[in-house]
């Protein structure tokens, strides 16, 4: 182009690079951008060909190529629009391949919101399938594996591509979310990498043999990569996807160990399971695998050798999974551990009639209902207006397998009686009768009654399960009227002992004697028990809780437990009702309950109650009852918590939102979370079977349970949702993602681009003498990032000095320079770096900055930050 050639007479825009410039002018302008769209149109309209006028401009500008609603980006969509009002502009044959050979070689460069409006424009969908392999192969064998399987999304070429080559090096980067991508339309590939990945979990296979020919790739991280990591995707994957577990079986055999270990501890650890209900999980668990078999009588050799004995007469094991002499003792040792478990068992029961509640009904008012006919008489009962229903669900536990549980009994109380449904006998019945929505319907009656007052304890999570149970109930939420969550309650309690150990006030049933830690209560016990034992006087007996609900018929003992636990609802609320002040509740509560019994739909729902993630408080997440009731607001900043290991995605995330976070690493110890909330005053993050052992080691209320199935966000938004944290504009990007500093080093562009040639030429001549320190701009917290124009008054400068090729802090932290992309300081629009003070890592704002805000949109929108939402609109 002719930069000197007089082009005042020619249309603005017919050359791509004048109209380039002109766009630049209006971008940089606040006041001019109402133009921006107007110029752009009619520069495309002076083209000769506006498809090769647009890449002449992206060639010859680079703010396009950082992430975020860029000029280039701007261009790109109103050219992608017009074009759909002018559909003859598009090219093809020669030309068009031409400029399809262009753009491909930028979108390796492009982020992410750039890729579908240029593959759309160019018709890279119509390119040959050759050609775009061969340039993916190219990304692939120049280290971009992430932007390789990005373009094969985007252009759907994963069925012509070795699916294992693709996704190692992304599991080994920890990029776990892209291969799910990957895989996502494809079921046959999806049942390929599961095999794979089931494959390095068998026995015996080293992952590091897998991983050797990669340790020298970019962001390597080893650690992300192992058996447990491995185990956890493929269970995510497989719930995912919908897949049949038995292609994994070495995945899904580990579970089985896991879980014969957890059934080994609830039994002879914590002793808060039955004999009956023990054996019955064993055998289901052990099947017919002879090593998980073996491994069981392993288990009992060290603890008990004669039910060690047992279990290996009764699976036909051979003797040689014994120790010496011990098989010849088999039916000696037989004999007298059953006549001494029945002793124990005996004087068990007898003990713990006396310590429990018991419930206050006659046997003969306790139904088990398995037909339409029988039920009639429960719903005619039920559905009175007035009238007070305890409700309850039980399912069978799934141990962490794959699947959502389903209801498996449903229990109604009312004055004086009892109703078990035998829900899939009461379905599967009504089914085979052609009236399917006949129970569904009467349930819907029931929860969406005001007039009838319905009981529960974390009813969000039974109400989840029932919807998973039956199709037509997933829509039930939305219509809950005259619900009372008695763990509003219980949680008002605890708050009221707190409040007695301030200033000393008694309150029945909480006195100091009957503290969490003192009242005599056991240590298990928790949630539903624990509030009957502060309000009733005993706990409930739980050690049928984690029975086989499906088995049917049930047992005498199950019916027992599952009566009592829907018939102590009432007797709480009726105590509570009569005397709420003797409990340290107000009556205003107690009043509130009563005349608004409802609760809100749960943003996301966490079904499993069985397993350790349900106990006390964890199913109430976002069915508070009352605003009243909810934690006082906190920002981010006054928010520290410790992140189990399985949930570093989230610790992540939470930094990103100015969240002080610890996170454990994958080799940790889960009981050290609850070492370190102790000290530190954190609040735990977890998930699955740890909760069950770390929410008895903190105090009330300080860990939480989250759903691992979910993506990272939506966890992050239950957390803050449950704990009322407000993220204001200013906390987003508060901390440094990666050691969790808040404080960052405000580092002019001049200074910085000093210390990157004094580290290359201390690089090249290892002799020179460096400069000698001089001090940074300013330190600043990290949450300046958003406003890099500010600066705090009472800070210290801190020394930076240049040893050698490193630029170094005064309290001896390394910057990382070196990290800092060729082409970044020459950026006009850049006036300042922000260098974390602990770990060294630059950052730079651009156009980073506003691409994260927009990311994290939902969690203002949830935190009603109206003026940072407004600012990004």
């Amino acid at each position: 182009m002719n930069q000197d050639s007089d082009s005042s007479d020619q249309p603005t825009g017919q050359d791509p690079l004048l109209l380039l410039k002109t766009l630049q002018l209006l971008w940089t302008k606040q006041e001019l951008r109402k133009q921006l769209k107007e110029e752009i149109r009619r520069g495309f309209a002076g083209l000769e060909d506006p498809l090769a006028g647009l890449l002449a401009m992206l060639e010859n500008s680079s703010d396009w190529k950082g992430k975020g609603h860029s000029l280039g980006y701007y261009i790109t969509t109103e050219l992608q629009l017009w074009i759909k009002e002018h559909p003859a502009v598009p090219q093809s044959g020669i030309e068009l391949k031409k400029l399809q050979a262009r753009v491909l070689r930028m979108l390796s460069q492009c982020p992410a919101n750039l890729l579908d409006p240029l593959i759309s424009i160019y018709q890279l969908h119509t390119a040959d399938r050759n050609y775009l392999l061969e340039h993916v192969s190219h990304l692939y064998l120049k280290g971009d594996y992430k932007e390789a399987a990005i373009l094969s999304i985007k252009l759907k070429l994963q069925p012509d591509q070795d699916v294992e080559k693709m996704c190692i090096p992304l599991l080994l980067q920890d990029k776990a979310n892209v291969v799910e991508d990957y895989v996502g339309e494809y079921p046959e590939l999806q049942s390929k990498l599961l095999q794979i990945l089931d494959s390095w979990c068998e026995p015996g296979v080293n992952i590091r043999d897998i991983t050797r020919p990669y340790q020298g790739l970019s962001r390597y991280k080893p650690e992300k990569f192992n058996h447990r990591t491995l185990s956890k995707l493929v269970f995510r994957l497989l719930d995912r996807f919908h897949v049949d577990p038995a292609l994994c079986p070495n995945v899904v055999n580990q579970r089985h160990l896991r879980t014969l270990n957890y059934l080994f501890y609830k039994r002879f650890v914590e002793k808060t399971m039955t004999e009956e209900n023990w054996a019955d999980h064993v055998q289901s668990t052990a099947g017919d695998s002879r090593c998980l078999q073996g491994h069981l009588v392993q288990l009992l050799l060290r603890h008990c050798p004669g039910r060690a004995a047992r279990w290996a007469r009764h699976w036909g094991l051979p003797a040689d999974v014994l120790p010496p002499g011990l098989a010849e003792e088999l039916p000696e040792l037989h004999t007298q551990q059953r006549v001494e478990e029945a002793t124990k068992a005996d004087n068990y029961e007898d003990s713990k009639k006396k310590d429990c509640y018991q419930l206050p009904i006659p046997r003969e008012n306790i139904h088990f209902l398995q037909t339409w006919e029988e039920t009639l008489q429960c719903w005619e009962k039920v559905l009175q207006p007035g009238q007070v229903v305890g409700v309850d669900m039980e399912w069978k536990p799934s141990f962490g397998m794959v699947g959502k549980p389903r209801v498996a009994l449903l229990q109604m109380a009312v004055k004086d009686e009892v109703f078990l449904l035998d829900l899939p006998r009461l379905l599967e019945q009504a089914e085979l009768e052609g009236e399917k929505e006949k129970l569904p319907r009467f349930i819907q009656m029931l929860y969406s009654d005001a007039a009838i007052t319905k009981l529960g304890y974390g009813m969000s999570g039974d109400l989840s399960s029932l919807a998973a149970t039956c199709a037509a109930l997933k829509d039930m939420e939305k219509q809950l009227h005259g619900v009372v969550d008695l763990l509003t309650v219980d949680k008002q309690l605890q708050k009221g002992c707190s409040e007695w150990r301030k200033d000393g006030r008694k309150v029945d049933g909480l006195s100091p004697e009957h503290s969490h830690e003192e009242r005599g209560v056991r240590q298990q016990e928790k949630g539903l028990s624990l509030l009957v034992h502060h309000v009733l006087g005993k706990p409930l007996d739980k050690t049928e809780q984690l029975s086989n609900w499906e088995k049917r018929p049930l047992r005498e003992e199950q019916i027992l437990y599952a009566a009592s636990d829907a018939y102590c609802l009432l007797e709480i609320y009726e105590r509570l009702c009569r005397d709420p002040e003797s409990f340290g509740l107000s009556s205003d509560l107690m009043e509130s309950l009563v005349g608004k019994r409802s609760i809100k739909p749960r943003a996301k729902k966490q079904l499993n109650k069985q397993e350790p993630l349900s106990p006390s408080g964890q199913q109430c997440q976002g069915s508070q009852m009352e605003t009243s009731c909810a934690p006082t607001p906190v920002s981010p900043r006054e928010f520290s918590v410790v992140c189990d290991n399985m949930l570093q995605g989230l610790g992540r995330y939470l930094r990103c939102l100015g969240v002080d976070v610890r996170m454990l690493d994958n080799e940790d110890d889960h009981r050290k979370a609850a070492e370190i909330a102790r000290q530190e005053g954190r609040v735990i993050l977890t998930s699955g079977l740890p909760y069950q052992t770390l929410q008895s080691q903190v105090g009330e209320g300080r860990c939480f349970s989250v759903n691992c199935s979910e993506k990272a966000k939506e966890q992050a938004l239950q957390v803050l949702k449950h704990f009322n944290v407000q993220v204001s504009l200013s906390d987003i990007f508060s901390r440094c993602q990666v050691c969790n500093c808040s404080k960052y080093l405000k580092v002019s562009r001049e200074r910085m681009r000093q210390l990157v040639e004094g580290s290359k030429q201390a690089l090249q001549e290892p002799s020179a003498v460096c400069p000698g320190s001089q001090l940074c701009d300013v330190a600043v917290p990290a949450r300046e990032t958003a406003q890099p124009g500010c600066t705090t008054h009472g800070e210290q400068p801190e020394e930076l000095e240049q040893r050698g090729a490193d630029a170094v802090l005064g309290g001896g932290t390394v910057l990382q320079v070196g990290a800092i992309p060729p082409g970044v300081l020459d950026r006009a629009e850049l006036t300042d770096f922000y260098c974390c003070s602990c770990c060294g890592k630059v950052f730079w704002e651009g156009s980073h900055f506003g691409r994260v805000v927009s990311q994290f949109r939902d969690v203002l929108v949830a935190s009603g930050d109206a003026q940072s939402i407004y600012e990004l609109s």
